[in-house]
């Protein structure tokens, strides 16, 4: 009934449109409003060009990437799959032999102990880095602007120094013979260390080496954290101190929870940054005492240059990046596991 009484309305009402034309309809047979509209099929013209202008400014990126990384890596997958030594590599053979690099190093004891070494040096570094990165972080937060400007033009001078430059003023500093921190051990009446060896045995090189690296590391989290933390309102402070929250309990509940990608993304960063740090530990004693200091890039760099092994330094090489692709995906698993939280939270 409610149809029909609409119905009756709508053909009793008087035509308002311009010339007598219904009120929906121009001349000409198109509708109001609709001039000047394009039709979805002159969207998608219009739009396809808009749509390929990200590809075309990523193109050079990747052309780049693809002739200085990728070609690289081919080649050292090809000679990962060869036996060449320096016959070979004088005489310009090419002796293939499958997957025998790979099965002698995954059948090496060598190889395990060099791995798990690597994992357990690369953990200590990342969790010292973390911690007082956040630590050095929350402490830039809290400062006056004259001391915050002291500690981030020191921070930023540690973190421009080259690697090669920092390693040599840490083994000046570490030298058994003038090194300053055996002389102040001495003066602080540990008279043992006067002419301690630091690279003399395993523990005590990557004691130098773990030193040298999160020193390094460190002004990368803290700044970075500094920032972020300027990004989280004050209100969630203030109102978790009217609760009563200390210290611990407001980082807990309001710093971390905020900061939780840029925690993910620093994390990620530094276990990929310390797992393939070489220079320092090559300059420091090159992987000795008796080659017991020894990660993953190392061992490639010691079996296929120092051991003339190419075809094995590059399958090592190759095993190297695969287990930091199992890191990486672990890494994005965990980031869209957060994301789905996320939005299962909103």
């Amino acid at each position: 009934m409610a149809v029909q009484l609409d119905d009756a309305a709508d053909k009793a009402a008087p035509r308002t449109g311009k010339g007598d034309a219904p009120p929906g309809r121009r001349r000409g047979g198109r509708r109001a409003g609709s001039s000047g509209t394009p039709s979805a099929s002159a969207r998608r013209t219009a739009s396809a060009p808009a749509r390929r202008t990200p590809y075309l400014l990523l193109l050079p990126a990747l052309l780049a990437t693809a002739v200085f990384l990728g070609w690289p890596m081919v080649r050292n997958l090809l000679l990962s799959f060869q036996n060449l030594n320096m016959k070979e590599l004088i005489q310009h053979l090419t002796d293939w032999r499958g997957t025998g690099n790979y099965q002698e190093i995954l059948g090496s004891e060598q190889f395990w102990r060099v791995t798990s070494r690597t994992v357990v040096f690369t953990a200590v570094n990342v969790v010292l880095i973390m911690v007082l990165g956040v630590l050095i972080g929350l402490l830039l937060a809290r400062l006056g602007t004259l001391m915050r400007l002291v500690l981030s033009a020191a921070l930023v001078l540690a973190w421009a120094m080259p690697v090669i430059a920092a390693t040599t003023v840490f083994q000046w500093l570490f030298d058994s013979r003038y090194g300053v921190v055996n002389w102040v051990l001495d003066r602080l009446g540990r008279h043992s260390m006067a002419h301690y060896d630091w690279v003399g045995s395993q523990l005590s090189t990557f004691f130098v080496i773990t030193v040298l690296i999160v020193w390094q590391s460190l002004p990368f989290v803290a700044l970075n954290l500094y920032a972020a933390t300027t990004t989280i309102p004050k209100e969630l402070y203030e109102a978790a101190r009217m609760d009563g929250a200390g210290t611990w309990k407001v980082f807990t509940s309001v710093t971390f929870p905020f900061l939780k990608p840029f925690f993910l993304a620093t994390t990620f960063l530094e276990i990929i940054w310390v797992f393939k740090a070489f220079p320092q530990i090559f300059a420091i004693n090159q992987g000795g005492p008796d080659r017991l200091t020894e990660t993953l890039p190392i061992y490639a760099f010691t079996e296929g240059v120092g051991n003339l092994h190419f075809g094995m330094g590059a399958a090592i090489s190759l095993l190297t990046i695969v287990v930091l692709l199992v890191m990486t995906a672990y890494y994005l698993r965990l980031t869209f596991k957060q994301e789905q939280q996320e939005e299962n939270g909103l």
